[in-house]
């Protein structure tokens, strides 16, 4: 089968993709864009967006990546911090009032223009230098920060993702996820890498992106567990759609904790289950569960180590909870200062601030942030409170709001569709939670709201839990 890239608007084969990103790359050029040039790139998926990241990569500009719903003073901040020379963006993107911006729709006009009949495209240069990619942190854990990437090393480490999940040139990839970020980005490299299909879905609009797999023949679904779960709601509702995801073979996840009830909906559905993953932006991707081995998030890769440690940094044996440390050839270069000079990290060693545990066999199991909420002289861990909780089939996200006398005031927010009482969640919440752990107050909503990576995000559920009262 020819690989092609799949866009709503579009079908492209590789060749024309390559034609089109060296035309694009020449576009770009004559705008400033060049060798270690620090370009902002700000746009939503699209085929032309794709093209756009190649054609920079092509010149070995440095590339700033935000995302598209950024507000403007943000973007600003950014590309003053950055020492950006050049914005690519959309002609419907939030941007300030800013100089030297053109649109990607500008840079798919001139690009005929400039394309050879037989072209090369080539990331020799991008891959040499020390900032490649700058990409920011979520946020969930405190300000987000400007990641610094060396190019080589993020394509190695997408070389080993494939190599392990085991993606062919016979697949269809189709993310549902946003391309300015780690994991969506990562799956079109993998394309790239693999000269595999890429289908870019509206991810907004998984009942489009569901009818798009149908058409085009998706294999491999890559999404974050909140959108799995809108895919298993639609299916619920409309039955027929189940098979335009016929020819899926895996369903892959990351981005946020999975949950055993929806991993064990998908088995009942289709008979594959939801493979879990781990990574950051700072550290790359990390470990994958496998169709061969659909463990927790699988073992890490080749080349990568994960340990748990105690607070004391000693090694835990398997199966104890500690804080995943991870051992990574392919970590970031360094963090963005403020005067746009990149502060360098040194080790390949990186500190996640996660909690988790490994198996015996090495597999990788995620239990949440090391974040501590001290209540009543105890010290307890929300993201591992809602682990308990999913596990038993609750979906909830824990709130902490400060609190003189207890030290903190526990709201659990639990997502449900059928938007039943909070008494009917009580019972199974103090059964499972011991009394030092139970929230003061339960509210029930029908969906969490999500940051842009697709994760809850606990900056509204604050806001929320801090109108709730008592």
């Amino acid at each position: 089968m020819t690989a092609r890239i799949f866009a709503p608007d579009s079908v492209r084969t590789f060749s024309e993709l390559e034609r089109e990103v060296v035309g694009v790359a020449e576009a770009l050029r004559q705008r400033g864009a060049g060798p270690g040039v620090r370009v902002m790139l700000k746009a939503g998926n699209s085929a032309g967006y794709v093209s756009t990241l190649f054609a920079l990569m092509h010149v070995g500009a440095s590339i700033v990546l935000v995302d598209q719903q950024e507000r403007p003073e943000e973007t600003r901040r950014i590309a003053q911090r950055a020492s950006v020379k050049l914005i690519i963006a959309d002609d419907d993107a939030p941007l300030a009032d800013v100089d030297d911006t053109s649109f990607i729709y500008e840079l798919m006009i001139d690009a005929p223009g400039f394309a050879p009949a037989y072209p090369r495209v080539s990331f020799e240069d991008w891959c040499e230098l020390p900032d490649s990619l700058l990409m920011w942190s979520s946020g969930s854990t405190g300000e987000p920060k400007g990641i610094v990437k060396n190019g080589g090393r993020f394509l190695r480490n997408l070389r080993r993702n494939a190599d392990q999940v085991g993606h062919t040139e016979q697949d269809v990839l189709l993310p549902l996820l946003p391309f300015s970020h780690q994991y969506g980005l990562s799956m079109v490299g993998i394309a790239w890498l693999a000269r595999c299909s890429l289908v870019i879905a509206p991810y907004r609009r998984p009942d489009r992106a569901m009818l798009m797999a149908g058409q085009c023949g998706a294999t491999v679904v890559d999404a974050t567990p909140a959108t799995y779960r809108s895919m298993l709601n639609i299916l619920r509702k409309r039955p027929q759609v189940k098979d335009q995801l016929r020819t899926v073979r895996m369903f892959c996840s990351g981005a946020a904790p999975l949950d055993g009830p929806l991993v064990d909906a998908y088995v009942e559905e289709f008979g594959l289950p939801l493979l879990d993953s781990y990574g950051s932006t700072e550290a790359g991707n990390v470990a994958f569960a496998t169709s061969e081995n659909a463990v927790g998030c699988g073992r890490a890769m080749p080349g990568l180590t994960v340990e748990a440690v105690d607070d004391e940094d000693r090694p835990v044996a398997a199966g104890e909870v500690g804080e995943l440390i991870i051992h990574t050839p392919d970590i970031l270069t360094g963090y963005l200062a403020e005067d746009g000079t990149v502060a360098p990290v040194d080790q390949e060693t990186y500190r996640s601030g996660d909690f988790g545990y490994l198996d015996p066999d090495g597999n990788v199991f995620v239990l949440g942030r090391k974040f501590a909420v001290h209540r009543n002289g105890f010290t307890l861990y929300p993201e591992i409170i809602e682990r308990k909780l999913s596990a038993a089939g609750c979906s909830a996200k824990l709130i902490a709001l400060p609190d003189e006398q207890r030290g903190a005031r526990l709201t659990l927010f639990v997502e449900d569709e059928q938007l039943r009482e909070p008494a009917h969640w009580r019972p199974l919440v103090d059964d499972v939670l011991a009394e030092s752990e139970r929230p003061n107050r339960i509210r029930v909503i029908e969906r969490f709201p999500l940051n842009r990576n697709g994760k809850p995000d606990r900056g509204q559920l604050t806001e929320l839990a801090t109108g709730a009262g008592e």
